[in-house]
């Protein structure tokens, strides 16, 4: 009697540890587990599994620990997969590149008459009399390495207006048709452009801001274009782990369809827009104030300084080695950019200036200090900081002014930036180590379409800087490499850290965005060789799987 009394005490103790136990552990809406999971936390931890609910994390740690905290009816299983936080692209032009994907692609055409056979190909798809745009050659690239003039493009496109732009935008060529449309003629001058002539003829190049003045001709794109352009640009997005985008330089009509598309739930993409710098954006900020959502923020303006070194148009200091007399130019002069810094100053607004050569970067910097005065929490930027002075670098410390750069810049440009530049002026070009030690930070880019969209491109060049063909042996000027570690968090945390959105976004903790992806391949660990093999297996935002690899 007394051992069924024992038996049945003893039984009804487990049932109420088994109660109990059922009672408190909580219900997750997935849970994934058996991962290698980098955090990307303050202490860069490993974990290996992480509870979500409503697009968020709830927890992180053990498989034991949230195993036996938590229940779903959605169980992920990572195999022992490597999980990051979604990558977060700091400069980039996602509006932009989704339109690109609708013109004719000239990324790496050998020579102009490579260029000229694409655009023929290309516009037997058009209808008669509709522009032919594109963009993407690099006059570096071919064996001749001077611009293009437009003959053969007029006898080729005599009744359709052309206009095609260089890889990175601030220079262009036009066929006589387009230039026509524009009014352009002999000795037409601008601040901030050229306009070429050769023999008192337009050759059709126009660098910096005389590209403006033919693009402007343009038809605008209709909605379902530009839904088009955006689908497409969120898919590529997401097939290559980004989560999250800053794009550089929209105006706000751009932004109200962003919005439009994000709350109809067809755009997931997390994205922090820099408007461009024009009356009719900054009145429409100031009017409307800065947006705040869970997908959109819009607090910053996107100043340009001056051009880009592949088309001589960045603002030297000195003279360009390969170019004597010619030191490029300022797209503004120097008080357009000191009253633009004190309207954002004064309304609170972030600003985010394209800076190149090592004057165009000393320019804006000393505007930067004039009303940031030392340290500060502002997060004024320059994007890409590419060429700058060796007396300068402690003026992004001082005023706590934050570097955003895109590595593959470094890596593009390094077949010709030493005879741009010099060998000793070079030395402070893509100096990413140098720079990233001045605040402790620094958030990491591509500029696509600019360069490739791959963010595997950009780890591998901020830590390896080669090609892939391994060119340079030993890797190009490495003092200035980074980490893995640092390069990351450069695209994860400190990206988002430069929106002001580290608290939601950019690493895997508890509170934060369920933004993931899950890797074939541990970048933490891997051969160097490996890393441009990589593949994302799932992209996940919101705890939602938006990509796939099948």
């Amino acid at each position: 009697m007394l051992y069924k009394k024992s038996a049945l005490i003893i039984s009804c103790s487990l049932f109420m540890m088994l109660l109990s136990s059922c009672k408190f552990r909580q219900k997750a809406d997935m849970i994934v587990h058996h991962a290698k999971i980098y955090t990307v936390d303050d202490a860069f931890s490993l974990a290996e599994a992480m509870a979500i609910r409503d697009g968020k994390i709830i927890a992180i740690g053990t498989n034991d620990d949230i195993l036996k905290e938590y229940e779903s009816d959605k169980m992920e299983d990572a195999g022992g997969k490597t999980i990051l936080p979604g990558f977060i692209d700091a400069h980039a032009h996602f509006v932009g590149y989704g339109f690109s994907l609708q013109k004719v692609d000239l990324v790496g055409t050998t020579s102009w008459e490579d260029v000229l056979t694409r655009c023929g190909d290309f516009a037997k798809a058009l209808k008669p009399g509709q522009w032919l745009t594109g963009r993407g050659w690099d006059q570096n690239d071919w064996t001749r390495k001077e611009f293009p003039t437009n003959e053969k493009l007029n006898a080729l496109f005599p009744d359709r207006p052309v206009l095609i732009s260089r890889i990175d935008g601030h220079a262009a060529i036009a066929n006589q048709q387009a230039l026509d449309i524009a009014g352009l003629k002999p000795g037409d001058k601008l601040e901030g452009g050229e306009i070429e002539v050769k023999d008192g003829k337009l050759t059709g190049i126009l660098v910096d801001n005389a590209v403006d003045l033919v693009s402007a001709k343009i038809p605008a794109p209709t909605d379902a274009e530009g839904k088009d352009a955006l689908m497409k640009a969120q898919r590529n997005c997401f097939a290559v782990g980004l989560t999250g985008v800053h794009d550089c330089g929209l105006d706000y009509d751009a932004v109200e369809k962003i919005q439009q598309l994000q709350q109809s739930g067809d755009l997931k993409m997390r994205m922090y827009v820099m408007l461009s710098d024009s009356r009719k954006n900054f009145d429409w900020a100031f009017s409307k104030g800065k947006i705040k959502t869970d997908r959109l923020t819009v607090s910053g303006f996107k100043v340009y300084a001056d051009g880009a070194l592949g088309s001589r148009g960045a603002c030297l200091l000195q003279p360009y080695s390969d170019k004597p007399g010619w030191s490029g130019f300022l797209l503004s002069a120097p008080a357009h950019f000191d009253s633009v810094a004190n309207i954002i100053y004064q309304k609170g607004w972030q600003m985010c200036t394209h800076a190149i050569g090592d004057s165009g970067n000393r320019t804006i910097l000393n505007i930067y200090a004039k009303y940031l005065k030392g340290k500060n929490d502002l997060r004024w930027r320059i994007e890409h900081a590419q060429v700058v002075n060796q007396q300068d670098f402690p003026l992004f410390g001082a005023n706590a002014v934050i570097p955003s750069v895109q590595p593959t810049h470094g890596t593009s440009d390094m077949y010709w930036a030493g005879d741009r530049l010099g060998a000793e002026r070079v030395k402070g070009a893509y100096a990413y180590q140098q720079l990233l030690k001045e605040n402790g930070w620094i958030p990491l880019g591509t500029d696509f379409p600019v360069e490739d969209i791959s963010t595997f491109k950009t780890f591998f060049a901020a830590v390896v800087r080669q090609d892939a063909k391994g060119y340079p042996a030993g890797g190009y000027q490495m003092e200035n490499a980074l980490t893995r570690e640092q390069t990351i968090r450069g695209m994860t945390i400190w990206a988002a850290k430069a929106a002001f959105e580290e608290k939601q976004k950019g690493s895997l903790e508890k509170g934060k965005f369920a933004d993931f992806i899950i890797l074939d391949t541990d970048l933490m660990t891997c051969p160097a060789e490996a890393i441009l093999k990589t593949n994302v297996l799932a992209t996940y935002s919101n705890g939602e799987k938006v990509f796939s690899k099948k």
